[in-house]
């Protein structure tokens, strides 16, 4: 995607075919000299070493992100690298520097995110994928929902909701198909409006929530809009986690029973 020979490749209005590459004597003076203060020195390591930045970001360049973006922040980090890092460790520069950039690329990535699941949403799921495949060699089949939750001591909503946490949300606009000519989406293959249906069983949800007590609301949206475990729930309202386990239970069936 980046080009490092005589191609014009423009990145944030940077050309890269004419990025400068410093040596490494070069790069010892202008640290010692930005470590005491030399902005100017410290504007030519920066630029000096943006083909560092370049290096680390095209790992990332599949995930569908801007590049241009994805410069930038590692530009960030490159910044950080070089006024944190210190001459005098006998590393290179670009030992100290290429984490440095990499990690900021990964923060950025995970808070622009277009869905944030908790962590110990995510260890859940994790946990019953392991279960799932564990089941699967043992039985030759591929377990229900109820078997893996049944397997981790936990309700089968409770399961569901945290496998489809960790699905990669996918564009409409993702091409599906292609012979050279009209190209077949995602969003052409989905039923278009909203029926008569759609709208009552929202409705009869919305009531059924509606009817459940103030304590039930909170612990089930604390549990699976929060992603927090019985245990943190517990903690938060002052009770005991089997009491959570209990009106969670309870609440589901209540909904349950309303649909």
């Amino acid at each position: 995607m980046y080009a490092y020979g005589q191609a014009k490749v423009e990145i944030c209005g940077v050309n890269t075919a004419k990025l400068q590459t410093l040596k490494n004597d070069e790069m010892k003076e202008l640290l010692k000299r930005s470590r005491a203060g030399d902005r100017e020195a410290r504007e030519k390591l920066i630029y000096g070493n943006l083909r560092l930045v370049l290096s680390v970001i095209q790992r990332f360049t599949s995930r569908g992100e801007n590049p241009d973006d994805l410069f930038q922040v590692g530009c960030i980090g490159l910044i950080k690298a070089i006024d944190n890092f210190d001459p005098s460790h006998e590393v290179m520069f670009s030992t100290y520097g290429v984490p440095m950039i990499s990690g900021e690329v990964k923060r950025f990535l995970r808070d622009n995110n277009a869905v944030r699941v908790s962590r110990s949403m995510r260890d859940l799921a994790y946990r019953a994928m392991q279960v799932k495949e564990q089941i699967t060699n043992e039985r030759g089949r591929e377990p229900t929902v109820t078997e893996i939750a049944g397997a981790l001591g936990l309700p089968p909503e409770e399961v569901v909701v945290a496998l489809e946490s960790i699905v990669e949300p996918v564009s409409l606009y993702e091409p599906v198909f292609s012979d050279g000519g009209d190209t077949v989406y995602i969003m052409d293959q989905i039923k278009g409006g909203t029926t008569d249906g759609d709208w009552l069983e929202e409705i009869a949800i919305k009531e059924a929530i509606h009817s459940l007590s103030e304590r039930e609301k909170r612990i089930l949206s604390m549990r699976f809009l929060d992603g927090r475990t019985q245990t943190e729930v517990a903690s938060r309202i002052g009770i005991s986690q089997a009491q959570v386990s209990r009106l969670e239970k309870g609440a589901m069936q209540k909904i349950r029973s309303s649909l």
